[in-house]
């Protein structure tokens, strides 16, 4: 049947990478961006520190490039690596460009950026707006998008599966979605020339997350289920920051905070992050987090302590008035006095496999931002590459697109969504239920350190829960919370066998059965799916 709705490209997210991608695509192109809650809503807007680009003469991309393979643990690829840093600059001036307002240095309106240095970096390469950079760069964008006549906006929807046909090069092509609008409950298909993946990370699969709620993994189990493969999954970065608050959901504190001079510090106001880490508080973040987590557990205790205070109050209202304003909001000032902070799910660092342009194994589908596995980060993500990865990929993307849309026709024949024989749910509460006890046994046992009896039993666990909402799927309607579960348990699962593969503790897996680097593990964990079928391969 015709689809109910059709365009040339359909990009699934509306962060950074999903609307950077929007915005570099030809005009003459008609685009749909498919936001899951309100436009602005997602991980960009949270992000704090900034985006790291070679800007300062004293810098180098060369340290650029080596900083972040030191940062990856052995895992980062050089190429991807050098591609993302080269890019960076132009990518600033693009931001600036379109509206973003950039913190400059001296405070009084001089053009040159101001810099910050944060954790795994040798130099002040982050550029940043304050302490709010994602907040500023995602409303620069959303504005710009409304801009733009030949992009349609859908709010509000989320992403059921993705639809596929067999591509005449062999092999697979991705032709559209089927959406699930939140208000209506109604499902439609959409066909497009192609589609791009941009739902961003997976972490609200643990139980402490700064991660908003909408980070539930959709793109990388949607290409999973569609026959793409997966890398790195099992490289979960931890914040080492986040406020530690009953109210303070979601609450991050940034990396700058380290990298302008905040210590570490016990219940006792020792610090302590010599003992493990010749960089101190400005070592990369799985060491950060690992230290926190064992002090932690050593001591019994609910959280440490983040200090700046030594800072002037001007300092401190001037490089971090959100920070100060939300830890004012909840008691703390921390002009003076120490913040207490605790770890928190992060970032995913591993995703959907892409080559050198963001393209998946199947044709037509293309993986952009947290949600794809490059290859720039590695066993860990250095802080502030990310909203970079994101630009740059979008970009890439953006231009094979367009070298390649005008050769592919528009998808005729998307079947209507057939819910006829299934009913309402009877009882929600399995739904509720299944996904506290996943989001508890993953921070439990697939955390920051993790074993190979803790890895088997949250196996078995989500075997049993992935069985329940796959009978629970095919028997009642489709709703907004039973989709985010099918899509975290798949990608749970994923992180568990990754993890369970690798047999060595790097980067931000480490585990107490292996707790050295092999060096004979020096290569991506990449898992393939039952129905993969390479580029060419008939189906």
């Amino acid at each position: 049947m015709v689809p109910q709705l059709s365009c040339d490209v359909l990009i699934i997210g509306s962060g950074a990478a999903g609307l950077s991608t929007a915005l570099r695509l030809p005009e003459n192109l008609n685009i749909v961006v498919v936001a899951k809650r309100e436009l602005a809503e997602g991980n960009t807007v949270y992000a704090q520190g900034g985006i790291s680009a070679v800007l300062d003469s004293a810098d180098s991309l060369e340290s650029h490039v080596a900083d972040t393979l030191s940062a990856g643990a052995g895992l980062g690829n050089e190429a991807v690596i050098r591609r993302v840093v080269e890019r960076g600059p132009e990518n600033i001036r693009w931001l600036a460009e379109l509206g973003v307002h950039f913190t400059s240095t001296p405070p009084t309106g001089d053009s040159k950026l101001h810099l910050t240095q944060e954790g795994g970096h040798s130099h002040r390469r982050v550029a940043h707006v304050a302490d709010a950079t994602g907040r500023e760069m995602q409303t620069t964008l959303v504005d710009v998008v409304r801009t733009r006549k030949n992009i349609q906006l859908l709010e509000n929807h989320i992403a059921v599966d993705l639809i596929l046909r067999p591509s005449k090069a062999g092999g697979k092509r991705c032709v559209g979605s089927y959406l699930m609008n939140l208000e209506s409950n109604q499902v439609m298909g959409v066909g497009s020339r192609c589609v791009v993946l941009a739902t961003g990370g997976a972490s609200k699969a643990y139980l402490y997350t700064s991660n908003p709620d909408v980070a539930t993994g959709d793109g990388i189990a949607m290409a999973w289920r569609a026959g793409c493969r997966v890398s790195n999954m099992e490289f979960i970065q931890f914040h080492p920051t986040c406020l530690y608050h009953p109210n303070a959901k979601s609450f991050l504190v940034s990396e700058a905070v380290r990298g302008e001079g905040g210590h570490l510090l016990l219940a006792d106001g020792e610090r302590f992050m010599d003992q493990f880490d010749s960089r101190g508080e400005l070592a990369p973040r799985d060491i950060v987090a690992r230290a926190i987590d064992h002090e932690m557990k050593r001591l019994g205790s609910d959280c440490v302590y983040l200090d700046i205070s030594h800072k002037s109050a001007e300092f401190i209202e001037h490089h971090f008035p959100t920070i100060l304003e939300r830890s004012l909001s909840l008691g703390f000032d921390m002009r003076k006095e120490p913040l207490p902070v605790v770890p928190a799910a992060h970032y995913t660092c591993g995703g959907v496999k892409v080559n050198d342009v963001g393209e998946t194994d199947v044709a037509g589908l293309y993986a952009v931002g947290e949600t794809a596995y490059t290859g720039l980060h590695g066993a860990n993500r250095m802080a502030s590459n990310s909203l970079l990865e994101c630009l740059v990929y979008a970009q890439l993307a953006a231009e094979d697109i367009e070298s390649k849309i005008t050769h592919v026709s528009m998808p005729s024949d998307i079947e209507d969504w057939d819910d006829s024989r299934v009913t309402d749910a009877d009882e929600e509460v399995v739904v509720s239920h299944n996904w506290e006890e996943l989001r508890r046994f993953m921070w439990d046992y697939v955390g920051i350190v993790r074993s190979n009896k803790r890895l088997a039993r949250a196996r078995r666990r989500v075997n049993l829960l992935r069985h329940e909402v796959a009978e629970y799927y095919a028997n009642f309607k489709v709703t907004n919370d039973l989709l985010e579960l099918r899509n975290l348990l798949d990608v749970a699962d994923l992180i568990i066998q990754s993890a369970q593969r690798r047999r060595e503790s790097r980067g931000l897996h480490y585990t107490l059965d292996f707790p050295q680097v092999d060096v004979n593990q020096c290569q991506p964990t990449t898992l393939i799916p039952d129905n993969y079928r390479p580029k060419g391969q008939k189906v």
